[in-house]
C-alpha cells in the first residue's frame, strides 16, 4: 500500500516530462483511496522536475534491494 509521503520509482518513461522508469519521487496526495498519486520529482539537490498524478500501476513503492543510480537531467 502507498501512503502519503512514501517515496517510489516511476515504472514507464515519461518522454514529455523529462522523466525516465527508475526515477524516485515522493508522494505527496493521494487520490480517492489510491486511484491515483500526485507524486513530486526533484533533483538531488532539491531542484523540482515536477507534480504528477500517476496511476498505481506507474509506481511502485521502494524495496529493501533497490540500487540508487544518477543521471543528468
Amino acid at each position: 500500500m502507498i501512503c502519503e509521503l512514501d517515496t517510489v520509482i516511476l515504472l514507464k518513461d515519461r518522454p514529455l516530462e523529462g522523466l525516465v522508469k527508475g526515477d524516485v519521487g515522493f508522494v505527496v496526495f493521494i487520490h480517492e483511496g489510491g486511484k491515483a498519486f500526485e507524486v513530486e520529482f526533484t533533483t538531488l539537490a532539491g531542484d523540482p522536475l515536477g507534480v504528477l498524478t500517476l496511476a498505481e500501476d506507474e509506481i511502485r513503492p521502494v524495496s529493501a534491494r533497490d540500487v540508487p543510480h544518477v543521471r543528468v537531467v
